[in-house]
C-alpha cells in the first residue's frame, strides 16, 4: 500500500509543524508518510520538544527544514498549519492537494502569558493546549482533508 504524503508547512518549522510531523508519525505512521518545513528556518523549539515528550513522543531527533528541501519531492497534500505559511506558501504540482489547518502560535501566546506575570508552567501550557488541538487534527487524517 502507498502511503499517503503529507508536508506540514509553517513559518519557521520550529514547533507546530514539528508537533504536526511527530504526531502523524506516531498516530498515522502505518498509512502516512509525515515530513515538516518552513518558509524560513528557526530550529527546533525546545517546549515544543518537552510537551510532546509528555505527551509520549519523541520529537527531539527531527530537524527544522526549509521548504526548498522539498522541491521535486512527490507530496500528496501540503497542509499549512500557520497563516503566514499559508500566504507564502511556494508554488507545488497542481497534482499536490494544499489545505489549511491553522493553529495558534505558541511561542507568542507564552509570550503574552508572560507578559500578564504567568509563570513557565503557564507558558508551558499554551503549548500543551496546541499540542492537542494538533493531535486532534492528525487522529481525524485523512478524513479530513478530502
Amino acid at each position: 500500500m502507498n502511503k499517503l504524503k503529507i508536508l506540514f508547512l509553517c513559518t519557521g518549522n520550529s514547533c507546530r509543524s514539528q508537533m504536526a510531523e511527530g504526531w502523524t508519525r506516531t498516530l498515522k505512521g502505518e498509512r502516512i508518510e509525515a515530513f515538516s518545513a518552513g518558509v524560513q528556518i528557526h530550529g527546533l523549539n525546545p517546549h515544543a520538544v518537552a510537551v510532546m515528550a509528555d505527551a509520549g513522543v519523541d520529537i527531539s531527533g527531527q530537524r527544522s527544514k526549509h521548504v526548498n528541501e522539498f522541491t521535486g519531492k512527490d507530496l500528496d497534500v501540503i497542509v499549512t498549519v500557520c497563516d503566514h505559511a499559508r500566504e507564502s506558501c511556494p508554488y507545488f504540482p497542481a497534482s499536490c492537494k494544499r489545505i489549511h489547518a491553522g493553529f495558534a502560535d505558541p511561542p507568542s501566546l507564552a509570550r503574552e502569558i508572560a507578559a500578564q506575570g504567568g509563570d513557565e508552567a503557564a507558558q508551558l501550557d499554551c503549548y500543551r493546549k496546541v499540542r492537542d488541538e494538533i493531535r486532534a487534527f492528525v487522529e481525524a487524517l485523512p478524513d479530513n482533508i478530502k
